[in-house]
């Protein structure tokens, strides 16, 4: 396993950082093609995989840029694993992934594709509707791919709720009331979907632990106490020491589960570490707030972006006691 990054890869990582250092916003991102780098070729993306998504995802968390690139990204590659050549083409706008709380999918005849629509009460012939909730639908849009227990599922202007996560972002609750749905892909999709689901919100808290890290280390050189930096001090390097450790460790984790992913490999027992290191990462960021004194609880600080991304980031995973229960029942 090599964890060094090919000429396409290192060139990715150092556009999306250049665009992101210059108030990247989703429109730069898109006109830098960053959005679309999982889109297959044919319908004008570069047609790249999961290892390409962290890419950029790590590169969005290391600024803690407020875009939907995660969403995007992890829908964009799931539909082009999954879609068939036709239905891959024609999806290049906005695209957003909704899996929390799954949703009960309904169709007549089962093994139809068809657009009619099937309801519990008056079931029309050869369609699938959708009956149920997702919540925390990151940056809702006008296409949404939605997990159900038969599979995969496309479904276009859903009815929702609007709401905002905790790091001001806006996010939506699908409500799916024998919604009419297009059925992308069979239930091996649904699992995929989470495994990409996972290895796209673990790259990004990636990111998002290194750009505080960074923050943080230019703080502690700079600032005085008692005439000497704070990095002099031998309980700062230490307390700087386990947020670098709590860093390379989620990186490590993080790489190979994407790797794996990308080559095919059985990924879970490494996307479920990763996710177990993202808990970790968001403890980290109390010692970045606590290295920074006052400032780090300042509200208009960047410090307080990383902070809130990496306690979203962790609670879209379910924390740390869900992915220890989860890698004991892998093991």
């Amino acid at each position: 396993m090599d964890f060094n990054l090919d000429e396409t890869q290192q060139d990715l990582k150092k556009l999306a950082a250049e665009v992101l250092a210059k108030e990247g916003d989703e429109d730069r991102l898109r006109q830098a093609g960053l959005m679309d780098v999982c889109v297959p070729e044919e319908a004008g993306g570069a047609g790249l995989g999961p290892v390409e998504m962290a890419v950029v995802l790590r590169e969005v968390g290391a600024r803690a840029a407020m875009v939907p690139a995660l969403p995007t990204l992890a829908a964009t590659l799931l539909l082009a694993r999954h879609g068939d050549p036709d239905r891959r083409g024609r999806r290049t706008g906005r695209l957003t992934l909704a899996l929390r709380e799954p949703a009960r999918a309904l169709a007549d005849p089962p093994t139809t594709t068809a657009t009619a629509t099937a309801t519990p009460a008056s079931a029309s012939e050869g369609g699938w509707a959708l009956t149920g909730r997702k919540v925390s639908v990151p940056y809702p849009s006008a296409e949404v791919l939605v997990t159900a227990g038969e599979g995969l599922f496309l479904v276009t202007e859903p009815a929702t709720a609007a709401e905002f996560t905790s790091t001001g972002e806006p996010a939506a609750t699908l409500v799916l009331d024998g919604t009419p749905a297009e059925r992308v892909a069979g239930q091996e999709a649904v699992a995929d979907a989470r495994r990409i689901f996972m290895a796209a919100v673990t790259a990004q808290a990636s990111g998002v632990l290194a750009g505080a890290l960074e923050l943080t280390t230019a703080y502690i050189r700079q600032r005085k106490q008692f005439g000497r930096a704070l990095a002099e001090f031998q309980a700062v390097t230490m307390q700087i020491a386990d947020v670098y450790i709590a860093a390379r460790a989620l990186d490590v984790a993080m790489w190979s589960a994407v790797w794996r992913l990308g080559e095919g490999l059985p990924a879970e027992e490494d996307l479920a570490l990763a996710a177990y290191h993202v808990s970790e990462a968001s403890k980290a960021l109390y010692t970045c707030q606590h290295l920074h004194g006052g400032l780090g609880l300042d509200v208009t600080y960047p410090l307080h972006r990383y902070f809130a991304q990496a306690r979203h980031l962790s609670q879209l995973l379910g924390g740390a006691d869900a992915q220890l229960d989860l890698i004991g029942a892998l093991v």
